[in-house]
């Protein structure tokens, strides 16, 4: 129990793509000094209505917390920084983040209201949290300022990537430090703990400067106005559109509040180049329409991003005119086809064109291909491989993919799994607690919430209200009111459905044992069977039932 271990303990991102929290523990089991690589989240879907965002739940680390000596990001993107303003309060915990990253950050603690201890760090910045020696190593990837964090301690390294790719001719920023990777390959990787996106993928994925070429020339093709959606947060992507706007002699206006939340932070740190300028909308209506081009969000149809807005033709001051070029310069993310589908249907029947990727080369992923993968193995030469980032199919693949390149083992962890990495053969030596927090309202709730649970049978089957009045001698003392909500128009062919809900309450309630009739949860439970029943006959539902006796 005393012997020092180094271990790595996902909570978050893996065997899923998104909310990512990783943590490194370095000790023995009884006294483990820790610190966490990533804070991130994950978005709702029609599953859990009425949220928006969910977050790891850290209460794991929260137990020990003061031995949690900081929280380290890699980059920019939600799935890597998006609880940090939830969470951060409660870690307790020194944050560090290069300037790009800091600033949204800093942008997040205001929003929330709260602070934290945050530093912010240069790139390649090398610095040391109790046992752990850390360096910032530069990467690609599709957002600014992209790092892997190469980890040093006395039972060994280890490489922990982040997001990358590797593209030779980024648009934006420096091309990956490749010869820092080789020197920390050099002075022996114990493992490499690494995204494995787009592992099913062969080849490379791409560079945004080919990107850049193809939107250019598809630009310039283009008669009357355009209209390019893209993720805000691939600054180099902007960047690479407002290149091809100024080769086709168009002014660029911003659409949507992160694009234009971002791209003030790539301003503020100096990322994007001086010379790049825009117009605002109010202004850009007036330029002739082949002068213009309209940089939006809402690549993955989001119902209040800029571009769906303009589709319901309910924005101030942008309206679709035939002949209109719409480009999404992005990719479907799974999970999205609908809405994006439906958004662009929407469009063309305004009488716009649109260009996808599947037209046109107008898009690249931010995460490596096989071949990049291969290359990052070259380089760092590890002996063992902790694949992550990735749902089941892409952990597993890259598994056995990194024993294809030459490791001696690998594991494909699970959020939860205890993994030591140090001394000896790597080996998952337990499974601690790890699950979701939900982001409801102002309010973080844990999975399994009673209230979550009683919002999703709302959405199935509605809920009925059922107000029985009884007196102390447990007789009804006047007319049961029942009323629906969420249930369709159910007529049983005598009267209002409601009135026959009523009657069968009352008929349940007047059947109970006198002693029972003063009971409440008796009463409620015969009110609601019979109720359930009635709906269940008429309706083929149950729906959410909830009884107020009233007694006089």
């Amino acid at each position: 129990m005393s012997k020092d271990e180094l271990v790595f303990l996902p909570l978050g991102g893996s065997g899923e793509i998104g909310m990512n929290m990783n943590l490194y523990g370095y000790g023995p089991a009884s006294a483990r000094k820790w610190i966490m690589i990533d804070c991130g989240v994950t978005f709702a879907d029609l599953t859990t209505p009425g949220i928006d965002v969910i977050t790891p739940d850290p209460g794991y680390i929260l137990d020990m917390k003061e031995d949690l000596i900081g929280l380290f990001l890699t980059h920019a993107h939600e799935d890597h920084i998006g609880a940090v303003a939830r969470l951060g309060p409660l870690l307790d915990c020194p944050v560090y983040a290069t300037p790009f990253t800091a600033k949204l950050v800093e942008a997040k603690l205001e929003e929330a209201d709260v602070a934290i201890d945050l530093h912010v760090v240069d790139m390649g910045a090398r610095l040391k949290a109790g046992p752990f020696h850390l360096e910032y190593v530069t990467l690609t990837h599709s957002i600014p300022e992209p790092n892997a964090i190469a980890i040093r301690t006395a039972l060994g390294n280890v490489l922990h990537t982040g997001d990358w790719k590797i593209d030779p001719e980024p648009s934006l920023g420096p091309p990956t430090d490749a010869a820092r990777l080789s020197a920390f390959g050099e002075e022996g990787v114990h493992a490499i703990v690494c995204d494995s996106t787009n592992v099913l993928s062969p080849g490379v994925s791409g560079s945004e400067m080919r990107v850049q070429e193809n939107l250019a020339d598809l630009i310039a093709q283009q008669k009357k106005r355009v209209f390019v959606a893209t993720f805000a947060s691939n600054v180099g992507r902007v960047l690479s559109i407002c290149r091809a706007a100024g080769a086709a002699d168009r002014s660029v206006c911003l659409l949507g509040r992160s694009m234009l939340r971002i791209v003030a932070a790539a301003q503020a740190v100096d990322i994007l180049p001086s010379d790049i300028e825009f117009v605002e909308p109010r202004d850009a209506g007036y330029l002739p329409k082949e002068h213009i081009l309209y940089l939006c969000t809402g690549s993955q149809g989001e119902p209040r991003a800029a571009l769906s807005r303009i589709a319901r033709d309910d924005h101030p001051d942008i309206a679709i005119d035939e002949g209109d070029t719409v480009i999404f310069s992005s990719k479907v993310i799974p999970g999205n086809e609908r809405d994006i589908y439906n958004l662009q249907n929407a469009l063309v029947d305004l009488g716009a064109e649109i260009v996808t990727e599947r037209d046109a080369f107008i898009h690249v992923s931010g995460h490596p291909n096989q071949d990049e993968l291969r290359q990052m193995y070259e380089w760092a030469r590890p002996r063992y491989a902790i694949p992550v980032h990735g749902e089941a199919r892409h952990l597993e693949r890259h598994a056995e993919f990194a024993k294809e390149l030459g490791v001696e083992a690998s594991i494909s962890p699970r959020n939860g799994d205890l993994i030591r990495i140090a001394p000896g053969a790597i080996e998952a030596i337990d499974e601690v607690p790890a699950g979701r927090l939900y982001l409801d309202g102002k309010i973080l709730a844990p999975q399994g919430d009673k209230g979550l649970r009683e919002r999703k049978k709302l959405g199935w089957a509605g809920a009925a209200f059922v107000s029985i009045p009884m007196d102390a001698r447990g007789r009804l003392a006047g007319d049961v009111d029942v009323r629906l909500l969420g249930a369709p128009q159910l007529d049983a062919g005598d009267g209002a459905f409601e009135d026959r809900l009523a009657e069968a309450v009352e008929e349940a309630v007047g059947d109970l044992p006198p002693g029972k009739r003063k009971d409440e949860a008796a009463i409620d439970i015969a009110a609601t069977r019979a109720l359930r029943n009635l709906t269940t006959e008429h309706w083929g539902k149950r729906p959410m039932v909830v009884v107020s006796v009233l007694w006089t």
